[in-house]
């Protein structure tokens, strides 16, 4: 059973996602320069960085991954954890592909980093493209973004026992490979009740329907909507993480009511492929060290209500490769991609 997009047929739905995947491949193409492998020896009168390190943001600047990027480098910087600078390089374009497409294209470049998002996984599953995240070495995972389930305050839904028995709920995506349509098609599943995905141009718009009654829940980071939680015109139902937040603990998690469903959106940094292993080391223990400083606490997780994660370089690529498999899963059961 998969969901349903209204307003816009399975086909035509489908259509659209084969082509901007077309357009966005043969743009990335256009824009990414030739790969090619970079060498570099360090030694212990050369050590590593020798100077100053990019991190490639594959969107415009503002975006959470922005945010993560410059927070990243601000907090490196007051740490004093290198001799260099982390310079933030916006290349937006191709739902991600321009920047990702750059990075890859820098195999053994030590002095290039990107972070993860959802693109990273989705525009390569719909061939949108030339690179996956095979071509990438994965690092750390620094941090992680939660959803909540939510509905407004005068909705019937009071909890998520609620829905059981409903033929029908409604929710908000702005696009058809989001994190939203994901926990929506997980909730679909679990509860057995038919949920339709109503797409929107952006995440104020879907909050503005939620609050106005036109679609009963929206998933949304805690940074998004714990303002309207707090305001009272929010009521949350479910929290989509293994254990309840520091910031809702009141709320459930979808496990503790009896719904098989975890999923967080990854805040994390990789580097080109056939990265050094001392590289790969040095970066890893920088990545620690922020993790557990007061500065990123402050700074990032409390300022934007994230959840703390790390997860160091070998674990984190088994957590990308799952994460892969399940935006996989989805896609194909939306249609998007040929079994």
């Amino acid at each position: 059973m998969a969901i349903c997009f209204v307003k816009r047929s399975r086909s035509s739905g489908r259509l659209a996602a084969l082509t901007l995947a077309g357009a966005a491949l043969l743009f990335a193409a256009a824009c990414a320069p030739p790969e090619r492998t970079q060498q570099y020896t360090f030694t212990a009168d050369a050590p590593y960085p020798q100077k100053d390190i990019t991190m490639i943001v594959p969107f415009g600047a503002g975006g959470g991954s922005d945010i993560l990027s410059r927070t990243l480098g601000t907090v490196i910087s007051e740490l004093k954890l290198l001799p260099a600078s982390v310079l933030v390089e916006n290349r937006p374009g191709g739902s991600g592909a321009v920047g990702y497409s750059h990075i890859a294209s820098h195999k053994g470049d030590p002095y290039m980093l990107g972070t993860l998002s959802v693109s990273f996984f989705t525009t390569p599953l719909l061939g949108g493209s030339p690179v996956s995240y095979r071509d990438f070495t994965p690092i750390a995972a620094i941090a992680m973004s939660p959803y909540v389930m939510a509905v407004r305050a005068a909705s019937p839904l009071k909890t998520l026992a609620d829905i059981k028995g409903r033929a029908r709920l409604t929710t908000g995506t702005t696009g058809a490979g989001s994190d939203a349509v994901l926990l929506a098609n997980m909730l679909q599943n679990e509860s057995h009740v038919r949920v339709d995905s109503v797409p929107f141009d952006g995440e104020g718009e879907i909050m503005t329907a939620t609050l106005g009654g036109h679609v009963d829940f929206l998933f949304g980071n805690p940074g998004e909507i714990l303002p309207q939680i707090e305001a009272g015109t929010l009521r949350p139902l479910a929290v989509s993480t293994g254990q309840r937040l520091s910031s809702l603990p009141d709320v459930p998690t979808f496990k503790e009511l009896g719904y098989n469903i975890e999923h967080v959106q990854l805040r994390g940094v990789v580097m080109p492929g056939d990265m050094p292993p001392q590289v790969v080391a040095k970066w890893e223990q920088v990545l620690r060290t922020v993790a557990e400083s007061p500065e990123w606490k402050t700074q990032y997780l409390d300022r934007f209500k994230e959840e703390p994660y790390f997860v160091p370089g070998k674990e984190f690529a088994q957590v990308i490769e799952r994460t892969n498999r399940l935006y996989e899963t989805m896609l194909t059961e939306l249609g998007f991609i040929e079994p």
